[in-house]
């Protein structure tokens, strides 16, 4: 897991937990492998990688999961028709 490197002498807490919503947020830190979903995404193509991240964060960031699961099944179909292309 990334870790965040801020100075608490440099930076108020208000900064620091800005940070913290920033660079690992809750809904992509808290999976119970203890990985964050970038540290998965960042190796596949970006569709795939988008796709996975709102599996991942599904009803997590928001109770919106039907949202999350939409834009998912979105960027699936748009990597298949991407791969459609390329044959």
């Amino acid at each position: 897991m990334r870790s965040v490197k801020k100075s608490r002498k440099n930076g108020s807490k208000k900064q620091l937990v800005a940070s913290v919503e920033v660079n690992h947020p809750k809904h992509y830190t808290s999976h119970p492998a203890g990985i964050e979903c970038i540290d998965v995404v960042e190796h596949l193509p970006f569709n795939v990688g988008n796709a996975v991240k709102y599996l991942w964060r599904a009803g997590l960031k928001t109770p919106d999961f039907e949202t999350d699961l939409d834009k998912a099944a979105w960027y699936i179909q748009r990597e298949k028709a991407r791969l459609l292309r390329s044959k």
